[in-house]
């Protein structure tokens, strides 16, 4: 079980930028991924707890149990074939390459991701920590087909809004708290500029290629599978030698402590250890 205490910051603050280095995991021949969790950080992934940049080209995890979180699955273009995606909400949608789904768990659902036949899906999981006043709420589930997500296109850039805003062009709106998710493609010497909405913390991950941001003026070269957090700043502008892509994950930090065990973040461990057992005891019902 894991206690995170995130330290409440008040009035103006500075800019504020780590980098992060995944971790490696494997589960069998059929699942790969990169991990990033807010222990890493101290808190600055702050509303994000986890992200997984994985590959699966079979099933890999049995159906399982999320509470006090949204789970997000963001898929690339570059997979093949389908993602079947259910859920205890009713949900049984074959996700195509590209799409994004939004699972807002609260008090608990239960879910099961996993390639059809044939397929790959090359895609991140995040958890997103839901604020306490939502810990509790009735799951809700959102699923934005990739051809229904508007597209920026400039001069050496592709950018997918999958959710929230982006350079006045808005997508679809998270099922919980306000989030933009951008999916960024580079071509070589591109150029991408992202205003920050004012009180909003970002999370920078290339998927591949290389990315360089500039942030206040500073520089920062960032590798595959290397994340960046900001605080406090107003615009990040991303550039690209030999081409890259990255996804950017915008939003309003919480700031609030929360305990987390696996898929469940609770508001402290009366409330985890209530949703471990209403699992066991089949309240969050079931998947066949």
């Amino acid at each position: 079980m894991n206690a995170q205490d995130i330290p409440r910051i008040d009035g103006p603050q500075s800019t504020i930028t780590a980098v992060q280095h995944g971790e490696t995991m494997t589960r069998s021949e059929g699942f790969e991924a990169v991990s990033f969790i807010h222990r890493q950080l101290d808190g600055l992934m702050d509303p994000l707890i986890m992200v997984d940049h994985f590959t699966m080209t079979a099933p890999t995890f049995a159906p399982h149990a999320h509470a006090g979180i949204s789970a997000v699955s963001v898929l690339f273009e570059d997979s093949t074939g389908h993602f079947r995606n259910r859920d205890t909400l009713g949900n049984d949608i074959n996700l195509a390459p590209g799409d994004l789904y939004w699972l807002k768990a609260a008090r608990g659902a239960v879910h099961d991701e996993a390639p059809t036949p044939g397929s790959r899906t090359h895609a991140l999981q995040v958890f997103v920590n839901l604020p306490a006043a939502q810990k509790l709420d009735a799951p809700d589930a959102l699923h934005v087909a990739a051809k229904q997500m508007p597209v920026i296109e400039g001069p050496g850039h592709r950018v997918r809004v999958m959710t929230g805003a982006s350079n006045g062009v808005t997508g679809a709106m998270p099922p919980a708290m306000p989030l933009t998710i951008l999916d960024i493609a580079l071509q070589p010497n591109g150029r991408f500029t992202h205003h920050i909405a004012e009180g909003d913390a970002l999370w920078l991950h290339t998927i591949r290629g290389d990315v360089e941001l500039v942030v206040d003026g500073t520089r920062q070269r960032l590798g595959p599978d290397e994340a960046l957090a900001v605080h406090g700043v107003e615009e990040i502008s991303l550039l690209s030698t030999q081409g890259g892509q990255a996804v950017l994950l915008s939003g309003r930090p919480l700031r609030e402590p929360f305990v987390q065990k696996g898929p469940y973040a609770m508001s402290n461990a009366q409330q985890l250890a209530s949703v471990i057992a209403a699992h066991a005891a089949g309240e969050l019902g079931a998947l066949d």
